[in-house]
């Protein structure tokens, strides 16, 4: 049974900085690339970054510079650095794996930023 847990949401102040994680099991973590999207109330969900299993990194538009992804194949672990946290940065983060056909989720996670 595939899982991805994300956790490290919750509720910040702009300027702040949050490191998502997603902890994988029931994949071979390696052969998949893992990913970060958001989905804000009333939009779109918005692909965040991408990384592959030899850690080669993409970012969607205007996400490069405060958001940072890296993974830890030891571990089965997909991180998500957001430094400078903006009130628009507010959504649910989801974690994803793919490979190939293969395509999962996880639940997601809150992040809100707010004074």
């Amino acid at each position: 049974q595939v899982q991805l847990v994300e956790s490290g949401g919750g509720l910040v102040q702009p300027g702040g900085s949050l490191r998502l994680s997603c902890a994988a099991s029931g994949i071979i973590f390696n052969m998949y690339t893992m990913g970060w999207y958001r989905q804000a109330p009333g939009k779109q969900r918005e692909v965040v970054a991408t990384i592959t299993g030899s850690s080669s990194a993409a970012y969607g538009h205007s996400m490069k510079g405060r958001f940072t992804i890296s993974r830890d194949n030891a571990k089965n672990t997909v991180y998500l650095q957001i430094n400078n946290l903006k009130p628009e940065d507010t959504a649910v983060y989801y974690c994803n794996a793919v490979y190939t056909t293969l395509n999962f989720w996880g639940q997601g996670t809150q992040v809100t930023v707010s004074s």
